[in-house]
Order: C-alpha cells, then sequence, then structure tokens
C-alpha cells in the first residue's frame, strides 16, 4: 500500500475512534442525567388541570431537592411548588401534585378557600369545576363524617393533627398537597401527608403535549406493532397541543 493511502487510511482510523469517544461520552452524561438528574413523565389524570393537562410530557428535575449525598446545590420544598412523588398508598404508583403546607404549618379549606397559618392563600392557579359544596372537599379537616374514598388509617391520623382551632397542622418530613383541579382531586385531604423521601422531583417544563382522545395514544388494544407506530407517526401532528410545547411548569 502506498504511503499516502496508509497515512490517509490511519487518519480515517483516528477520526472514527474520537466520533466513537464522542459519542461514548455523550451518551454517558445523557444517561447520568436521565438517572440522576431528571426523568419524563405523562400526565395521566385531570387533577392538576389547569396547569397540566392529561397527556402533557413533562420533564423533571430529579436534583432540586437534593440528595443525602449532597453532591448538587439544592433548594427546601416550597409552598406553591408542584412536586411528582411516591403515592403514599402505593409506592409504585407517582402522582404530581401542588404542595400547599410544608412541616409545621397550619392548613384548613373553608367553602373552597385554602387558608394557611391563618392566611388566604391567593391561588389564581386553582380550577373550581364542581359548583356543588362537599362538605368534607370544601370545608376540610371535616370530622364528622368521610366519604368512602378516604383511608381510614388518615382518618384516625388526621384527628390526632390537629390543632385547637381544627386547623391540620403539617408534621415534620410531611407535606399537605392538592390539585390544582381542586373539585376533582385525590389528594391529601383523602389520604394524607407526603414523606420527604416520596418526592422525586418538580416538574419542568411540558416537552410534548397529546391531545386527550382516546384514539390519540398509541393503540395498545391493537397487537400489531408496527401498525400502532405507523398510527402515531401519520397523526403526530394532529394530535400533538403545538401550543404546550417548551411551556414552563409554575
Amino acid at each position: 500500500m502506498p504511503p499516502a493511502a496508509k497515512a490517509e487510511l490511519s487518519h480515517l482510523w483516528w477520526v472514527g475512534v474520537r466520533t466513537l469517544q464522542s459519542l461514548l461520552s455523550s451518551l454517558i452524561v445523557a444517561l447520568f442525567a436521565i438517572t440522576f438528574l431528571t426523568q419524563a413523565f405523562e400526565i395521566p389524570s385531570s387533577s392538576m388541570e389547569g396547569t397540566l393537562k392529561v397527556g402533557d410530557y413533562v420533564l423533571v428535575d430529579k436534583a432540586i431537592y437534593g440528595s443525602d449525598a449532597g453532591l448538587l446545590p439544592y433548594r427546601d420544598i416550597a409552598r406553591g411548588d408542584v412536586v411528582v412523588f411516591h403515592y403514599p398508598l402505593d409506592p409504585k404508583t407517582y402522582f404530581v401534585k401542588r404542595v400547599v403546607g410544608v412541616p409545621g404549618d397550619r392548613v384548613r379549606l373553608a367553602d373552597k378557600q385554602l387558608f394557611v397559618n391563618g392566611s388566604r392563600v391567593s391561588d389564581g392557579y386553582v380550577l373550581h369545576s364542581d359548583a356543588h359544596h362537599d362538605h368534607y372537599r370544601d370545608d376540610f379537616p371535616e370530622l364528622q363524617w368521610a366519604p368512602a374514598n378516604v383511608d381510614a388509617r388518615w382518618w384516625i391520623e388526621m384527628h390526632r393533627d390537629l390543632d385547637e382551632q381544627g386547623e391540620l397542622v403539617v408534621p415534620p418530613g410531611r407535606y399537605f398537597v392538592l390539585g390544582d383541579n381542586r373539585d376533582n382531586s385525590q389528594d391529601s385531604r383523602y389520604w394524607g401527608f407526603v414523606p420527604r423521601a416520596n418526592i422525586v422531583g418538580r416538574p419542568l417544563l411540558i416537552y410534548w403535549s397529546r391531545t386527550d382522545r382516546p384514539d390519540a395514544a398509541l393503540p395498545a388494544a391493537r397487537g400489531d406493532t408496527l401498525s400502532g407506530l405507523a398510527h402515531a407517526v401519520t397523526r403526530f401532528h394532529e394530535d400533538t397541543r403545538w401550543d404546550r410545547i417548551l411551556r414552563i411548569v409554575r
């Protein structure tokens, strides 16, 4: 082989090695970010309607609240934060709600209005979709009766955590959360506080959003995967809610 050809081949080989190294480095960084810093979630229910819709896909910052390792800057969970967490009654399930009470806060609702530490909370993000007055839901905490969907252990615990004014006191290491769709949300009113260890992180932005029509998602009932994929590709533009793409979650 002529020297010039050998030199060219050697050059191409080194270019290929450097390219592979670059790709591997990018892959490692991406895997690190996905594993430790961010995570993607699909919003499955309307409990945060007004802020997050069914079919929104959000990118969650898992590092914002830190960890025991303390490797990255972080801040405390704050009142008003939207958080993703492991559902206390079934940790395999993820919920997303808004924190309205942090440790030490006194929480109550009166005629659908939220009060924290005796002051009414200005919550313009809240959606009220039911004109019917539900005494347990809208005048919480209610100790005279509980609907069937209230967890029995929470019903007992709730009595213990009340102060003399009948307000619910959030204990250390716990958080009280509500859905922004306040009249249609299974939240802390029904199953209790969220332990600090259950909180995964905070949604950053909506990176994709699809219409919540039943036929918008991949048709799981169809056994032909290729047909399902083709359906998703051909309907992508129509099924995407473009006005929600890259919207910051607040």
